[in-house]
């Protein structure tokens, strides 16, 4: 049997990827953003493609505030758009 494979869809570009393919980031019950490298910490999640013009979309278009429900720090951006540069293609 197939197992099914979970598919999320990019904040930034809107596509639809499976579920390994894209970075979790979440907002914990404590309300920190964090970016969840497991997929599987505890909190409302959202999912990026690992592409600088996705973040940029994202940060743009306000998807992941959007998609976590609260106002974001700019801090976040600033720490989160440096680890990027590790995932970008």
């Amino acid at each position: 049997m197939n197992k099914k494979v979970p598919i999320r869809q990019c904040v930034g570009c809107r596509e639809m990827y499976s579920k390994k393919e894209l970075i979790r980031i979440i907002r914990t019950p404590e309300d920190e953003i964090l970016v969840d490298a497991t997929g599987k910490k505890n909190g409302r999640g959202a999912y990026i493609c690992p592409k600088r013009e996705c973040f940029f979309l994202a940060v743009k278009n306000k998807g992941l505030e959007r998609s976590l429900k609260t106002a974001i720090p700019k801090e976040f951006f600033e720490r989160f758009e440096k680890e990027m540069e590790k995932f970008d293609t």
